[in-house]
């Protein structure tokens, strides 16, 4: 299977099948964003502990396969983690889709990596982006209890 066909893959299994939908147990951070040219929204919800490790973390929205596939993704790879790591993929994240590059973290798995690595085609699709994007965008602004 070539890489391109994996990464289509990945984005319909994660659309279709969306992992930790709906509201996570005991959150104590949340924001929600609205894309207004294409109709996507999202709400993030976070549970977070005392030593700002990630309990909790699930999404409600609806909207385009990328953008569905992205918020799964962004909930599946970061629950579990500190807020330093977690700031740290969103970063390499953003900056993948702005300079074409490939994340790499050594502290993820290479499944993970693969997993973050299939929403790079949106580089392609410019339009695309926002629907990519505005998930991690929405975590940044539920970490900080800023509502987007």
């Amino acid at each position: 299977m070539e890489l391109k066909e994996l990464y289509q893959e990945i984005i319909l299994d994660h659309a279709k099948n969306p992992r930790n939908k709906g509201k996570c147990e005991n959150y104590n951070h949340d924001a929600k964003a609205h894309n207004p040219l294409c109709g996507d929204k999202v709400h993030i919800y976070i549970n977070l502990d005392n030593n700002k490790n990630i309990k909790g973390l699930s999404f409600e929205g609806e909207g385009c396969a990328i953008s569905l596939a992205s918020a799964s993704i962004l909930t599946d790879i970061l629950k579990g983690k500190d807020l330093s790591f977690t700031k740290k993929i969103i970063e390499d994240f953003l900056n993948m889709l702005k300079t074409k590059s490939k994340i790499t973290l050594n502290s993820l798995s290479e499944d993970q990596v693969t997993t973050i690595n299939s929403l790079s085609g949106v580089q392609e699709f410019p339009m695309r982006i926002k629907c990519a994007t505005m998930a991690w965008h929405t975590l940044l602004s539920a970490i900080e209890n800023k509502n987007t």
